[in-house]
Order: C-alpha cells, then structure tokens, then sequence
C-alpha cells in the first residue's frame, strides 16, 4: 500500500495488534524500573505512566539482531523485545515515538518503523546485559544488515542508547 493512507493504515494495524494484550493485566514491575512510557498510551500500571522492569521486557516477543552498526567492530548480536510488541501491549496510540536517554538525549522516531521494520529494544548484547557503561540498559536497534537502505543517518539518529523512556506522542 502507498500514498496517504499508509502511515494512518500501519497506525490502525498496530493498535488492532492490542488484542490479548489489551486484555491483560498490565503488572507492576518487581525489579528496578529501566524504563517508562508514557504519553498516548491506554495502558498504565502506575500514574500517568506505563513502566516496566527487566523481567517484563523479557516476557514480550524477543528477537535476535545480528547487524554492523556504525558504534561496534564487525556484525555484532543484539536481543531483546520488539518494539511493536512494546506498544502493543502499552496500547499506543500515536504516531511518532520521542525515545530518551539516561543522559536527555532524545530522538523522534514514526510509530510505522515498529510495524514496517523489526526494530527492538536491545537489552542484550552478544548474550550478555548491557550495562549504562556499554549503551544499555536498553539500545534501539535496527536490522542495519539485513535492511541495508536503514544504513543512514536518518535512521543512525534513531538508535538511541541508554535508552529510560518513551514518550507516545499523537
């Protein structure tokens, strides 16, 4: 699909993908929260805010990236949740994300990267946690390799590390 209508159409996709998400209980983290959204969301399991702790992030659809990225040596592996599932389960709404660092850093990234590309939010590299000294706790990854046209600044200024919070914005 083309034109006009697939920004607005994607949107619909990824807000009908809630289904047994919506669903469920959004639980409360029991470990230390690495991450908070906020925004346009439906589901909350604290005020205003949906957070979440490492073990939460675990629960959703993982996914393994093995991509060259500008920040390491060769083909490097990189897990963790799919964005889509995030905001499925968070009820987004919007149509752009603000994703910020530990250190305020923010880049805006179009909710349709999550539906058209398998981007995740690493939390893991080559197997192991990312700690904040290595660009964890949670580091926005694209498949760089297996989608070469992504392998531009555009999407380079997307892939925030340190990543704290996302902001759904309308």
């Amino acid at each position: 699909m083309n034109g006009p209508f697939k920004p607005f159409f994607l949107s619909m996709v990824l807000a009908l993908t809630v289904g047994t998400a919506a669903a469920e209980h959004l639980e409360h983290p029991e470990g230390d929260v690495i991450l908070t959204i906020q925004g346009a969301i439906m589901h909350e399991n604290t005020d205003g805010a949906a957070v979440f702790d490492l073990a939460m992030l675990d629960a959703l659809e993982q996914r393994e990236t093995v991509t060259e990225t500008p920040w390491y040596d060769g083909a490097q592996e990189f897990s963790g949740p799919t964005l889509e599932s995030l905001l499925a389960l968070v009820g987004a709404e919007g149509t752009m994300l603000r994703i910020v660092a530990v250190n305020d850093y923010a880049a805006d990234m179009p909710v349709s990267d999550a539906a058209e590309t398998p981007v995740i939010l690493a939390s893991r590299h080559a197997g192991n946690l990312m700690s904040v000294r290595d660009k964890g706790p949670l580091f926005v990854i694209y498949p760089f390799s297996e989608m070469p046209e992504l392998s531009n600044e555009m999407y380079f200024s997307r892939s925030v590390w340190q990543v704290k919070a996302i902001e759904v914005l309308p």
